[in-house]
């Protein structure tokens, strides 16, 4: 399950970076402030995810077609011509995705008894919580706006 959060965190990183390359509009000035150091931090959280698997000797996707196949965020060109408002959604609903998946792992890993694994994760989920909490109050919109299920 860890393989798939590391996998979206690695994908992740280079969808921010197609926002910040491509936003327009009133949201640029947001993005080119605040993106840049979420593609930092994700890169960190990305390395020291990594090290904590391997601590438990468990094996972690290192290759493009790995992190393509546990990925289950979705990259497209087309986002280079979406609305600024509709590229700050894609980055919500993809930490939302995220989410998913760490609650999976958290809970993998305390019936494993890998309680480091757990602890972290725990933080990932937390940071998530607080980047979604912070992009969409910049939309004005309520934290789950936009996240329900269809």
């Amino acid at each position: 399950m860890i393989g798939h959060v590391l996998a979206n965190l690695y994908i992740h990183q280079n969808k921010l970076r197609q926002v910040v390359y491509y936003i327009k509009g009133v949201e640029r000035s947001f993005v080119q402030e605040v993106f840049p150091e979420l593609i930092v931090k994700e890169s960190h959280l990305f390395d020291e995810l990594n090290y904590l698997m391997l601590d438990e000797d468990e094996v972690i996707p290192t290759i493009t077609e790995e992190f393509t196949q546990y990925s289950m965020l979705e990259e497209n060109g087309r986002l280079k011509y979406e609305t600024g408002k509709d590229l700050l959604m894609e980055v919500v609903k993809d930490f939302s995705t995220q989410l998913m998946f760490i609650t999976r792992g958290v809970r993998l890993s305390e019936d494993e008894s890998k309680f480091g694994l757990a602890k972290f994760l725990k933080q990932l989920y937390a940071w998530i919580k607080h980047q979604i909490y912070s992009i969409q109050s910049y939309l004005g919109h309520e934290v789950s706006e936009g996240l329900e299920e269809d």
